[in-house]
């Protein structure tokens, strides 16, 4: 019977202790930045939680604000690598920036 309680107080807490640790490194969390649009489209600029990445979800101008994103991109270094993207690929805008 000792036995079986001195399992129990020693497990428990181990078990808890693995729990927080894998619990905190899921919990991380992607940021909302700013939204806008531009030519037929309209985005979200998202960033991880420590701003080490940034990435766009796009919708056609005219869709919902609850439907699913028409795309989204792939991670950017920087919000503004992000929004230049968005400016030369979707915005037709003609910046020194964009490829020609």
């Amino acid at each position: 019977m000792k036995l079986i309680q001195i399992l129990k107080m020693a497990v428990i807490p181990v078990l808890s202790g693995f729990t927080f640790v894998s619990t905190s490194n899921t919990a991380l969390a992607d940021y909302l930045n700013s939204q806008g649009s531009g030519g037929d489209y309209r985005y979200e600029l998202w960033s991880s939680d420590d701003n080490s990445s940034y990435y766009l979800k796009i919708w056609s101008y005219e869709a919902s604000p609850t439907s699913s994103p028409y795309t989204t991109t792939g991670e950017f270094a920087s919000s503004r690598e992000a929004l230049i993207y968005f400016d030369c690929n979707y915005a037709e805008r003609s910046l020194p920036e964009c490829p020609k």
